[in-house]
């Protein structure tokens, strides 16, 4: 499951990577997929900008894509490249609490 805080967070790193050389890993479809070099254009609310080479233009991917990995993005850090990993997903509180309280009962 994802959480609002896991697209924050994701948001927040990409938000500090704008600029950087990375790299763009995703499928096609039946098999296909696809690795480009691109630079890290713009990042908004919702999506983030791509930028490849003048050829094959921009393109636009959202964070939940990264997150549910449609997409597999690699950020360049001076030496190689390094994959963005999601934040793992916190289970909230609440449902700790319940949870707990259930296996108490159950006892």
């Amino acid at each position: 499951m994802i959480y609002r805080d896991d697209i924050t967070n994701l948001r927040e790193g990409i938000i500090e990577k704008e600029g950087q050389k990375i790299i763009v890993k995703g499928a096609l479809g039946r098999s296909k997929f696809f690795e480009k070099e691109a630079t890290l254009e713009k990042a908004y609310p919702n999506l983030f900008i791509v930028k490849f080479n003048k050829e094959e233009g921009n393109a636009s991917y959202s964070y939940t894509d990264v997150l549910t990995r449609t997409i597999d993005l690699q950020i360049f850090d001076g030496e190689n490249y390094c994959s963005i990993i999601p934040p793992k997903a916190e289970e909230p509180k609440k449902i700790l609490e319940e949870t707990e309280e259930i296996t108490e009962n159950l006892e």
